[in-house]
């Protein structure tokens, strides 16, 4: 911000609701005065044309009636106003209005009037011209050194030069290559126009190059093109500046060399007639306008730039002179003489407020009151001080941009989510088979203690799940209020879903515009997705979980699935999940552990998952510390791997479906080319078969897409089944290896990269990179191991073989000793030695090496996952 502002001389207001431009403004003794005195040409986009003359009493005073010498308002939209020497036979100054489609040259002139009422103005119309193309700017000048007179140069939207010769029209040209229209001028000196391109180029044509080219109205005829006599259009020079350009004018303050001035959006550049960089200057600021004024030194160029910060800067050349606030952001800018008075700056704002103002300062009229002497009391700032150095400590201590307190403090979001099923089924469009889906409640509140502008809320949940309504918008929170939401969530997809919960996002704007978000998690019950059935004695899939301490009842870790009719004797549990599988959960009455078994290996995970959570909260409340669940049998990863081999087949499938399709579409426009040149000939042909040839293909391709479709729901079912398998193999390697939360975090970064599953970025190409980079870090063997280099770009492999023996591998180096950090110092430490004799691995040791293999299950030994055999 500047020190000075620009002292008002005289100002005012034009209109109301009005829109100005940049080509709007212009001063000239319009009137051919001879008095030297220059009058303000002000025209709107609301086709209200302006003409002033201000004389203020005093600076500062308040327009006055005979200011305004001439209001009339046009049909149409005023784009520009210039003042020149426009009309044949006499040198006077005439104004050029320039419409959108039309051209308007006019008279102005003044009556004396003989009583107290003043002069009176008037305009006359001397000629327009109709133009047959959109016009968007417009510039004048002795056009090929003629004397006397200025011809107008109108450059239209789709990059057309229109030139005019006074009354009659001369000739128009295509500009090479244009896109969009940019500033333009002329240059005497040279004889050539100026613009800049859509290519942010500056570029120079000349008048005489333009009047030999070839006509724009032969450019899209061919023949005649051929056979006229006119030339190709050529540039005469080009200067990338690397911007798009806000204005240009070219100056020339003495008989030496003119320049050109080029505005851009963050440079200010000075060019010599061929085009050379005379300066420029880096602009810190976003410009509106400019215009070079004078030279007060023998070759320098003084230079007034208003910028969007209101401020208008005085350059002599590139150096800073004078800076000086305005009231307004200015569009255009020029320097006018008005009475004694010259050099007065003339500004015009986008919304029309015109002011005349000069440069100075205001002598300070402020004077500091006395200080009233007080006595201090010290204990009172000492202990303000260490208040404050107490809150300053409090603020940070967090890591995080926002303290959490004050995000506490803005916004809470809450999430209540039923106990009971809902009564009547809220599930939409469901593809489950099961007779009747099930649908539970959430009850979602918003407290506000701040004014929340803009909020939004979002619920997620992850597929198969959905939710009713996962968008809500609201009007403006006020401080200390709420709002309450209600949705529910529902099985939509027809395979048990991997996670149990949900996420809201609340995002809002507090009033400084600074965009918040607050967000809360939530848990689903299990009952959502599955109902209490007969348990099952036979399985494929058995896992058992050891404890610590002896079992507990299932009527009492499990009531909403045990009928309590039962008493304590319920030691077996069914799950019927509603997509048809069934899990059977079992309780030893000799030992302290729990079986979990299922026909398929990806429905033990919600059961197991749901036992140890309840178990862990059972205990809790009886203030039982010391409770912990491990698992001493092997990882199922046979099983695990055939999964991973279903959904790495269906990817596979998903490609060549698409190859398949790319070749038939192809094949499909080839013979429908052929049928259309055959249905246009004139002379009829046989069809030779080509619509029995394409009839077969469209089957084709139909057949093909909805075999592609078909199979894309069959791989986002096979990657609900591989998260949830995954889910529980992360599980069982922390219950075997007592993994801390760290540790388990890092587990499932590295199984878990994707929330979903495309083929450009697929779920086993982001694994294998995943668990080779840890298999070289904190598990690897030695620094040669550590040396080697991954691969950068990720792509679809052939085939799951390097996966599957580096999942083995992993599990192998932590039955080892292996530990899982991701600190730089982890890989060069010895690995600690594991419970039950685990050593580290010697170097000797073959990578190839498998996990233990698993062996038929027996309840009363160490639980163990396997899968069983059938009896011949």
């Amino acid at each position: 911000m500047s020190l000075f502002k620009a002292r008002d001389w005289w100002s005012t207001i034009l209109g109301e609701k009005e829109e100005f431009d940049q080509g709007c403004l212009c001063v000239a003794d319009v009137d051919n005065s001879g008095s030297g005195q220059d009058k303000v040409i002000v025209g709107s986009y609301n086709g209200y044309l302006r003409i002033f003359n201000p004389h203020p009493v005093k600076p500062g005073d308040e327009v006055q009636p005979e200011d305004l010498l001439l209001e009339v308002q046009l049909r149409e939209p005023i784009l520009q106003v210039e003042v020149g020497k426009f009309v044949s036979g006499t040198e006077g100054l005439h104004l050029a209005v320039l419409h959108c489609r039309k051209l308007c040259v006019y008279a102005v002139s003044g009556t004396q009037g003989n009583v107290e009422h003043g002069n009176q103005y008037q305009i006359k119309l001397m000629y327009e011209h109709n133009l047959q193309r959109t016009a968007c700017n417009m510039t004048y000048g002795p056009f090929g050194g003629v004397k006397g007179r200025d011809l107008i140069c109108i450059q239209s939207m789709d990059g057309m030069l229109m030139l005019f010769e006074q009354e009659s029209y001369a000739f128009g040209r295509f500009l090479p290559g244009f896109l969009l229209p940019g500033p333009l001028a002329y240059s005497s000196r040279t004889d050539s126009f100026i613009t800049v391109s859509s290519c942010q180029q500056v570029e120079s044509y000349k008048y005489q190059v333009l009047a030999f080219a070839t006509d724009a109205d032969e450019r899209h005829d061919t023949e005649e093109r051929k056979l006229s006599s006119g030339k190709r259009l050529v540039v005469d020079w080009v200067l990338n500046i690397g911007e798009q350009a806000l204005d240009i004018c070219v100056v020339s303050f003495n008989q030496g060399a003119s320049s050109v001035f080029v505005l851009g959006e963050r440079n200010f550049f000075c060019l010599k007639d061929n085009g050379q960089i005379r300066f420029m200057k880096k602009l810190d600021y976003s410009p509106s306008c400019f215009i070079p004024y004078c030279s007060v030194r023998e070759g320098t160029i003084n230079t007034l730039i208003a910028n969007h910060n209101k401020i208008l800067n005085v350059y002599q050349d590139i150096t800073l002179k004078w800076a000086s606030q305005l009231p307004c952001i200015p569009v255009s800018v020029k320097v006018a003489n008005f009475q004694d008075l010259k050099g007065v700056i003339v500004t015009l704002s986008d919304d029309g407020h015109l002011q005349c103002s000069y440069l100075g300062t205001d002598p300070s009229l402020f004077q500091a009151p006395k200080v009233v002497s007080r006595e201090i009391n010290y204990e009172e700032m000492n202990a303000e001080m260490k208040e404050l150095q107490k809150i300053i400590r409090e603020a940070t201590k967090t890591q995080d941009i926002l303290p959490e307190s004050e995000k506490q403090r803005d916004v809470t979001v809450t999430a209540e989510v039923s106990p009971d099923l809902d009564e009547e089924s809220q599930a939409i469009d469901s593809e489950v088979k099961a007779g009747a889906v099930p649908s539970l409640t959430v009850k979602i509140t918003i407290q506000s203690r701040v004014k929340a502008q803009k909020p939004c809320l979002a619920v997620c949940v992850q597929a198969p799940l959905a939710v009713t309504c996962d968008q809500f918008v609201f009007d403006d929170l006020e401080p200390d209020s709420s709002e309450t939401v209600v949705l529910s969530v529902f099985l939509k997809e027809n395979c048990s879903p991997p996670e149990l919960e949900g996420t809201c996002m609340f995002s809002y704007n507090i009033p400084t515009g600074i965009p918040r978000v607050s967000q809360c998690s939530f848990s689903l019950p299990l009952k959502l997705v599955c109902f209490p059935a007969q348990p099952s004695k036979a399985a494929n899939h058995k896992l058992t979980i050891d404890t610590n301490k002896p079992p507990i009842s299932f009527v009492t870790i499990f009531p909403d699935f045990v009928d309590p009719s039962e008493g304590d004797q319920a030691n077996a549990l069914g799950f019927q999940f509603l997509t048809g599988s069934k899990t059977t959960l079992l309780a030893s009455k000799t030992s302290q552990r729990y079986r979990i078994q299922s026909d398929q290996l990806e429905d033990l995970w919600l059961v197991t998952k749901e036992l140890i959570h309840r178990l862990h909260e059972h205990f809790k409340k009886q203030n039982c510390k010391d409770f912990a669940c491990t698992f001493s049998g092997s990882i199922p990863l046979q099983e695990y791997f055939e999964l991973i081999d279903r959904h790495f087949e269906l990817r596979l499938n998903a490609e060549k479906y698409q190859e398949l399709l790319s070749e038939r579409a192809v094949q499909f426009r080839a013979i429908e080319r052929r049928l259309l040149t055959r249905f246009k000939d004139k002379t009829p042909a046989p069809l030779q078969h080509l619509d029995t040839l394409l009839e077969g293909t469209f089957r084709e391709v139909i057949a093909l897409a909805d075999a592609a479709e078909e199979n894309q729901a069959n791989m986002f079912q096979a990657f609900a089944k591989l998260k949830s398998a995954t889910h529980l193999v992360i599980m069982l390697i922390s219950l075997w290896q007592k993994l801390s939360t760290d540790q388990v975090a890092i587990l499932e970064a590295t199984f878990l990269p994707l929330a979903e599953d495309t083929q450009e970025l697929g779920w086993e190409e982001t694994v294998d990179a995943a668990v080779s980079y840890l298999l070289r870090t904190c598990l690897s063997k030695s620094s040669k191991e550590q040396a080697l280099t991954l691969s950068s770009q990720l792509s679809m492999p052939k085939d799951t073989s390097r996966l599957k023996k580096n999942i083995t591998l992993f599990c192998d180096r932590l039955a080892k000793g292996g530990r899982l950090s991701l600190s730089t110092d982890s890989a060069t430490q010895p690995a600690a030695a594991m419970p039950g004799g685990c050593a580290t691995i010697p170097e000797s040791d073959l990578e190839e090496r498998t996990i233990i293999p698993g062996s038929t299950a027996v309840f009363a030994s160490h639980g163990q996952t396997t899968k069983q055999k059938s009896k011949p």
